[in-house]
């Protein structure tokens, strides 16, 4: 008996997916005729700017985050803008990951050359 039901659960699973997964006529007519386009949206570029509080080291990390001890690829002075659209996010046990450039915090700005808290840029 739990067998059977098993298999009714199974068939009525894949028929579900089947019909989801198999493309319709109003799905093809939809799709590009070019060849190799995709149908997903292509990626907008990084606009995103964001200015230096302060003289503040740019950090590259060993690990997936950056920590303050970091080694300094270089500095980027007041003022200097630079390009970030992904923050790292650094896990602490307890107690903020840093505290930088008046502020302290667990966000990390990625920007060229490696990353910088967050508290010591703002957006431009």
């Amino acid at each position: 008996m739990t067998g059977r039901r098993w298999t009714t659960a199974a068939v009525t699973v894949a028929a579900t997916l089947a019909a989801l997964l198999v493309p319709t006529a109003s799905d093809a007519a939809a799709a590009p005729t070019a060849p190799g386009v995709g149908t997903v949206a292509s990626a907008q570029p990084c606009t995103t700017y964001w200015i230096a509080r302060q003289r503040v080291a740019v950090r590259r990390p060993e690990g997936p985050v950056a920590t303050m001890s970091s080694p300094v690829h270089h500095h980027l002075r007041k003022g200097d803008r630079v390009r970030s659209c992904i923050v790292a996010v650094a896990r602490t046990d307890s107690g903020p990951a840093y505290r930088a450039c008046g502020g302290e915090g667990h966000l990390w700005r990625i920007v060229p050359g490696g990353q910088v808290p967050q508290s010591c840029l703002r957006r431009a």
